[in-house]
């Protein structure tokens, strides 16, 4: 249950002013859902997913910054970005949100010559 899985999640021990929390729920081929929670003005460095991704926050509210453009969203909302865009996630008050990733496919065989 996703709300149970949020709640341990929360324990003030998991997640820290420094970063977040996090619970894979889904690893399946390339798919990933992982369910992250941010303590109070916590937040995630700038980085970039190899593939491209989705946020659903399920409590609370994060900041999204790529460039210079910054999504805040909530409950209800969901925001989605190409790979390989760099952001970086905040939360002011404390939030936890569903992160999708759908990873590219790996070329098993190398670079062909």
């Amino acid at each position: 249950h996703l709300a149970s899985e949020s709640a341990r999640a929360s324990d003030p021990a998991a997640a820290t002013r420094k970063g977040p929390a996090a619970r894979t729920l889904v690893k399946d081929g390339p798919l990933r859902i992982t369910l992250i929670v941010l303590a109070p003005g916590a937040s995630i460095a700038e980085h970039r997913a190899e593939g491209p991704i989705s946020i659903q926050p399920i409590n609370g509210r994060v900041r999204f910054t790529s460039g210079d453009t910054e999504h805040d969203i909530g409950p209800g909302d969901l925001l989605s970005a190409g790979p390989g865009v760099r952001h970086s996630v905040t939360s002011d008050d404390g939030a936890s949100f569903l992160l999708t990733v759908a990873m590219p496919p790996r070329d098993v065989h190398g670079p062909h010559e």
